[in-house]
């Protein structure tokens, strides 16, 4: 039986580490992916890396594989398993979920190799 289906965006995104005081640009929050995570120590953002902020330092590279579907917060498990089978094919991660679904970010140059170890492991891998 199939697992859930995941979908890998084709924009290539960098994840930026600003001053935790920094303004998030008004530009950002009209493109169509990004990711905003702030702490009281960090402010962090995943975006297209065509989409340039000043930080004080960047990351590129990154693809983000999507869980097709809403799911419930009763759900449980799908962030374990996920990221154990990228570990077990020595594929590292970022993850964040939304409200409504999670995303399990990888690294452009080993995308095939994590889209091959879901696919084996019964996942449903289409592009976007």
């Amino acid at each position: 039986m199939s697992k859930q289906t995941l979908q890998l965006h084709s924009t290539v995104l960098s994840i930026n580490s600003l001053d935790v005081d920094a303004d998030i640009p008004a530009a950002l929050l009209k493109l169509p992916l990004f990711f905003i995570s702030k702490t009281q120590d960090e402010l962090s953002i995943f975006c297209p890396s065509s989409f340039k902020i000043e930080s004080l330092d960047t990351e590129s590279d990154w693809q983000a594989l999507k869980v097709v579907g809403q799911l419930g917060f009763s759900l449980i498990g799908i962030m374990t398993n996920i990221p154990g089978i990228l570990s077990r094919a020595k594929t590292s991660i970022s993850s964040t979920s939304t409200y409504d679904t999670d995303y399990i970010l990888v690294k452009k140059q080993t995308a095939s190799l994590a889209l091959n170890a879901l696919k084996k492991d019964g996942y449903n891998v289409v592009a976007q």
